[in-house]
């Protein structure tokens, strides 16, 4: 093992953990982890989705990027598209904090479509935070075999969870 991977694999395992024990505990003890505020945070879901689409934009971007050798700007849209997903990440945290969370039911036409992308997004976003870091971390340490290999689960993977949040916003948004 590299001495590099030594430290940063511990890294990338103990995030890919912690980080959906914690919001799976902000989901279960919602009535107890919440913050009080007195601020409108309603537009929080349409930006969460507008996220997601960038997400999923940016990475068939730097899909098209790589495919034409653009290797600079691949790594700067994919960096771009990290970043977003990111930022996702801590704006849904604060939205389990702040807004009010009582159970909210689709009840639409299309509730099994819905249930099945809302159990699969779920389900395949906790594999898309470790396969990205992964992803990053061999692309950045020019890995590249390595990058590949990983990116083959990566990229369809993260590319449905981006486009399924935008999807779950799109049947939510009439109960919001």
């Amino acid at each position: 093992m590299k001495k590099k991977d030594a430290v940063f694999v511990p890294i990338i395992i103990s995030l890919s953990i912690i980080i959906p024990l914690a919001v799976a505990s902000l989901m279960l003890f919602s009535n107890y982890l919440h913050i009080n505020s007195k601020n409108d945070f309603s537009y929080l879901p349409l930006f969460h989705a507008i996220l997601n689409g960038t997400t999923a934009v940016l990475l068939v971007c730097g899909f098209i990027l790589i495919k034409n050798k653009q290797s600079k700007l691949h790594k700067f849209v994919m960096i771009s598209a990290f970043v977003l997903s990111s930022v996702f990440l801590l704006s849904y945290v604060f939205s389990k904090l702040v807004l009010d969370h009582e159970t909210t039911i689709y009840l639409g036409e299309y509730v099994n479509t819905y249930r099945f992308i809302l159990i699969s997004h779920i389900l395949l976003s906790l594999a898309v935070l470790p396969l990205a870091l992964f992803s990053m971390y061999r692309g950045l340490t020019g890995e590249f075999e390595k990058h590949k290999n990983i990116v083959k689960w990566t990229f369809p993977i993260w590319m449905y969870v981006a486009i399924t949040g935008v999807l779950v916003y799109v049947f939510m948004s009439p109960y919001y």
